[in-house]
């Protein structure tokens, strides 16, 4: 197939979108990607790269992908959110159709974190390129935006709900990451544009040449009870329940608990620590992928987090497939699917989320288990990762899936 992958983040952004890209075309596929230029998280563009001017350059040996011009979204604030989204799909309407001219696609895939906006520019190139449109929509709108408290006025979220359902209107198919997406996006789509496609991971296998763990780290990992969370550090994460559950937990003298990654509320997490001395609190910062797998091996067990939202309840975070692939235990703060699959997968335990007393409770019913039990959780998460979540064949399957609708969108005139 040829495939035109349209997403507002991209390598060398850290998303699932990039292995999507990189298996399409290692299992034969024609793939070029239309993009931004890289800003996330830290809302800074990228060395090598510049805000201004549209480029192109090569992902792999064989992927085209053209970059627009967009504005980074900066240290976050509703107005640099509201510039970086739509800037996007202004420099998209203008750039895409130029850069692309000459080529055709059988269908253009949008993978739709927030912002849904991003799908303006692909409807337009829907239009003039007659291909099909899937969306694959990783956050609810409006709900999402109202959750994070970006936006609470109940008359915008109107609007904004006025628009999802333009553009929905505007797409074929909508694939859903999870299964409770289904009943919420059918509100703003006609339920036969809905399909279940989950996020799946292709693995990271321990990269010989890559830098090795800091031996500060190593030493931190040798004794203990080693609790890693690695993401986001934000405000969905709900990172004020752990930094409570530390405090809760200053007695437990072999728990540690260490947030790998960065976000929004780093800095108000170190702040945290330091004022409040949390020696169980552990900040390194962020990592390569290419070293994840290697700390990973290194965890007691392995921890997600959400708010307390109903949206959150709906989803499934991308985390949890690369922890099942790590084949270590899991804690869980939170409910909805994300509790369901690692309640299907026997790979942990859960608590509900915002509760910091009851994820320290779920914490030292984990580290009163045996080894045994341990390992029996990452095994079992192990294998109910490769029946459910693994790349290859879910890539396979999102081929069949958009042949599919390819084919019913021909035949019914679309």
């Amino acid at each position: 197939m040829r495939i035109l992958v349209l997403s507002q983040y991209f390598w060398p952004e850290n998303f699932i979108i990039n292995d999507v890209v990189r298996e399409l075309a290692t299992q034969g596929h024609d793939v070029t990607v239309a993009t931004g230029k890289p800003n996330y998280p830290d809302g800074n563009v990228y060395p090598g790269y510049q805000v201004s001017g549209a480029m192109k350059e090569s992902f792999g040996d064989n992927i085209l992908v053209v970059r627009i011009p967009l504005l980074p979204r900066g240290k976050g604030g509703a107005l640099n959110l509201l510039k970086n989204y739509f800037s996007f799909v202004f420099y998209g309407l203008w750039y895409f159709p130029k850069l692309l001219k000459y080529q055709k696609f059988d269908t253009i895939l949008v993978f739709a974190p927030s912002p849904i906006l991003q799908v303006i520019p692909a409807i337009f190139m829907k239009k003039i390129k007659h291909s099909h449109l899937a969306v694959w929509v990783q956050d609810l709108w409006p709900e999402s935006l109202s959750a994070t408290g970006f936006v609470k006025n109940k008359t915008v979220l109107k609007l904004v709900g006025l628009a999802v359902k333009a553009i929905y209107a505007g797409c074929d198919t909508l694939l859903v990451q999870s299964r409770a997406f289904i009943n919420p996006v059918s509100k703003y789509a006609a339920l036969d544009k809905i399909v279940y496609y989950p996020n799946s991971l292709l693995e990271l296998s321990p990269d010989p040449k890559s830098e090795p763990i800091p031996l500060d780290m190593v030493s931190q990992f040798e004794s203990g009870f080693n609790l890693i969370f690695a993401g986001n550090i934000g405000t969905a994460q709900a990172v004020e329940t752990l930094v409570d559950t530390c405090r809760k937990m200053r007695s437990d003298k072999n728990f540690k608990l260490f947030l790998i990654g960065s976000g929004s509320l780093f800095d108000w997490v170190k702040t945290q620590k330091t004022a409040e001395g949390l020696d169980n609190l552990i900040l390194p910062g962020r990592f390569p992928s290419s070293m994840m797998p290697a700390i990973f091996a290194k965890a007691s067990a392995l921890l997600v987090s959400l708010k307390d939202e109903e949206i959150f309840a709906y989803t499934v975070p991308s985390k949890i497939q690369s922890y099942l692939a790590a084949g270590r235990p899991i804690v869980a703060s939170l409910r909805g699917e994300g509790a369901q699959v690692i309640a299907d997968a026997g790979a942990g335990l859960s608590c509900p989320p915002e509760d910091s007393e009851a994820l320290a409770t779920c914490i030292r019913k984990m580290m009163a288990l045996d080894d045994i039990e341990h390992r029996e959780m990452g095994l079992s998460g192990r294998k109910f990762f490769e029946e459910n979540f693994q790349m290859r064949q879910q890539v396979e399957s999102l081929v069949e899936i958009l042949l599919k609708r390819s084919q019913q969108s021909r035949e019914n005139g679309q």
